[in-house]
């Protein structure tokens, strides 16, 4: 006598946001395939029968990306197209009464550390085996965000991410590394090392700041190549993490220091707990100890009270230490954070948008002219996609999606996606790099 095998549910999990919440997804996708779900992400296909929405809550346009993708799988849900509904994520942290009272039609919120109740609610294990696994990525398989920590214990003005991720938490050393041998396992070559506050890490488990011993440890896993940091924060900022950085062969030549600004009246007012010249000081030690660093930072235009004077003293900052990488964001002004609460939003959204514009033209030509002073050289690529006509990689000293490309035309040479090949750079413009394959 036959059985009939129960059909498995099919479930959609849509992510909004940064790489942690990449992160988050990816574990809540591994949690669901263990538990025979049929599992896809941000998938394009309308007979799923369950939508999961991890969302962002972080600023204005985040936000209403969110809420718009939930509208969206609402009607779906309406239409019949889905049978059931859930969000999760920062959005829902923050607001899950506001829209558990706008959208009903969703089953059920959740927030950033409910993984385990939402798992509940969907009939599933928390499979305590699995913690550290992701054989589901939402990236390429050579690459993967790997969070190092959770929360943040900073408290900058503008900044909602305590209100949604709470206070700093480490994970261990020993967990770390094993999540990183998992992830070589199934093919990623590449780390990237994510936390809201990666010079924090391990102060609250081991009494001390940790990131140079992690990074010795990682770069003793087989098999990886690549090992990537991500938001370094600049007040008090360790510089034997530059050390650890020369030393480890593995950890790339690549830091990513969100400076927010140079001001000293807009950093106060930030509450960012640095000066100007201290800033100054910084950039010029950690460039002191590893001239070749790739060094990535953002600012922030448009925050409450900021001048003219300030933003000029912004773009003579950018002239000076002409940054490899640099973006920046227009302030946006959060309810329940220390600006939102005691700040008037003084600057007008055109003004914003053109200090923005004002500060990345100046970008721009320093990018375009450092891009030139690549070409002739040969540099070590890692090949992501193809696109087009083109091969597309990255250096060492580019991330993914953020940072700089190089292109290799695909009629002229072969490449592997997810392999590296020495390329020598023929061309250059302000972002991108054009070589041949040695």
């Amino acid at each position: 006598m036959h059985t009939k095998n129960k059909t498995k549910p099919k479930v959609n999990v849509v992510t909004l946001g940064c790489s942690k919440n990449q992160v988050d997804s990816e574990v809540l996708m591994n949690q669901l395939q263990a538990n025979d779900f049929d599992v896809k992400h941000e998938s394009t296909e309308e007979d799923a029968d369950i939508v999961i929405v991890n969302t962002c809550g972080f600023i204005d346009v985040a936000k209403e990306e969110s809420i718009n993708t939930i509208l969206h799988y609402a009607g779906e849900k309406t239409e019949g197209s889905i049978e059931k509904l859930y969000v999760t994520g920062c959005l829902s942290q923050r607001y899950k009464d506001n829209l558990e009272e706008e959208i009903p039609e969703v089953d059920a919120y959740f927030g950033t550390l409910d993984l385990p109740f939402l798992l509940e609610e969907l009939g599933a294990d928390y499979q305590h085996e699995l913690i550290g696994e992701r054989f589901l990525l939402t990236t390429p398989p050579h690459y993967a965000y790997l969070k190092i920590s959770e929360g943040c214990n900073r408290t900058c003005a503008f900044c909602a991410i305590p209100l949604m991720r709470g206070r700093h938490v480490s994970k261990t050393i020993e967990q770390i590394v094993e999540e990183a041998k998992g992830l070589v396992r199934n093919g990623v070559k590449e780390v990237m090392l994510i936390a809201q506050e990666l010079t924090f890490y391990g102060i609250d488990i081991y009494g001390k700041r940790e990131l140079p011993q992690l990074l010795r440890a990682l770069n003793k896993v087989e098999g990886l190549e690549w090992i990537r940091l991500h938001y370094a924060y600049p007040h008090k900022f360790p510089l034997d993490i530059i050390d650890a950085m020369l030393e480890c062969d593995k950890v790339c030549n690549y830091l990513d220091m969100p400076l927010q600004h140079v001001s000293d009246p807009v950093l106060k007012r930030m509450k960012r707990l640095i000066t100007e010249q201290a800033t100054c000081d910084l950039v010029e030690a950690i460039r002191a100890k590893s001239p070749d660093i790739t060094f990535r930072t953002t600012l922030l235009v448009g925050f409450p009270g900021e001048t003219e004077e300030d933003v000029e003293a912004l773009a003579q900052f950018i002239r000076k230490y002409r940054f490899n990488r640099l973006g920046i964001f227009q302030y946006s002004h959060e309810e329940n954070t220390y600006a939102g609460d005691n700040y008037e939003d003084d600057i007008p959204a055109e003004v914003k948008q053109e200090r923005m514009n004002y500060l990345m033209e100046i970008q721009q030509e320093i990018s375009s002219e450092l891009n030139q002073e690549k070409v002739g050289q040969t540099l070590k690529v890692l090949f992501d996609r193809k696109e087009g006509d083109y091969f597309v990689g990255r250096t060492e000293g580019d991330s993914p999606e953020v940072d700089n490309e190089v292109f290799v035309k695909a009629a002229d040479h072969y490449v592997r996606i997810g392999d590296f090949a020495q390329v020598t750079i023929t061309e250059a413009t302000a972002y991108d790099l054009y070589g041949d394959v040695n």
